[in-house]
């Protein structure tokens, strides 16, 4: 079941903790796509604090909002690119997206294989596709005050699988939210340096959401051979079809 827009506005955008988690998906989204310049660059859930460092150079933005979330105006200082989706038909011609964020929508949909299909879909041949979900190993999929606490959290391996199934082939993961999905000053005062200890010991295991970025493969489908005429006759092997008559032996004298 979806997340409420308000609840997750709420979070990212009014508590101390989630204005750090925004910080810390972030930077790791950066790690990944530090540039979409020209490109056209489209979100799947609630990517709106994470499509903006990307509004200066792309060529395209729009942000889909499941329709059971709930939209909002972004960004407010602009005109409006946010747009309600049924998560089976998204409003998008194929193959016009150069990059896919999709967050908070794959963990909590009913139809997780009619996202990965529409996604897919939309995708550009060689597109890329950021998936950030809950890590099932992690503290955050255990608190249900986060929105990282509800739906299906996933392992990298789980994710991977469900991809490679729609012909999305995983390229690379990472992972953020090292810190405790704690409100404690301490703590939210630790989450800068818990992310980059995270990240330099390669924590995985103990993160909040994995990010697997995945691209979108095109496979040839087989085609039945069909016959060729011969312009001219092949001889190689004419005498194993007709054996050429032996010249008759010469009589002893």
């Amino acid at each position: 079941m979806h997340l409420d827009v308000i609840e997750l506005r709420r979070f990212y955008y009014r508590s101390p903790l989630g204005r750090a988690a925004q910080t810390a998906i972030r930077g790791a989204v950066a790690a990944h796509w530090r540039d979409a310049r020209a490109e056209n660059v489209a979100a799947f859930g609630f990517g709106q604090p994470f499509l903006r460092p990307f509004r200066e150079g792309a060529q395209r933005i729009v942000s889909l909002m499941p329709a059971q979330m709930g939209a909002f105006h972004w960004p407010v200082e602009g005109a409006n690119v946010s747009v309600l989706a049924d998560e089976r038909r998204w409003p998008l011609a194929t193959g016009f997206v150069d990059r896919l964020l999709v967050i908070h929508a794959l963990e909590n949909s009913e139809r997780p294989g009619a996202v990965l299909a529409e996604a897919q879909r939309v995708l550009a041949p060689g597109g890329r596709a950021l998936f950030i979900v809950p890590n099932r190993a992690g503290l955050w999929a255990r608190r249900e005050t986060t929105p990282f606490g509800h739906g299906r959290p996933y392992s990298v391996s789980q994710l991977e699988a469900r991809l490679r199934e729609h012909q999305l082939e995983p390229v690379r993961h990472s992972a953020a939210l090292y810190a405790p999905p704690s409100e404690r000053r301490f703590w939210l005062r630790m989450a800068g340096a818990a992310e980059a200890t995270g990240r330099r010991l390669d924590a995985q295991r103990f993160a909040g959401v994995i990010l697997v970025e995945a691209v979108k493969t095109a496979y040839a489908a087989p085609r039945a051979g069909s016959a060729v005429a011969a312009r001219t006759p092949l001889r190689a092997l004419a005498g194993a079809v007709r054996p050429a008559p032996r010249p008759a032996a010469g009589r002893a004298g």
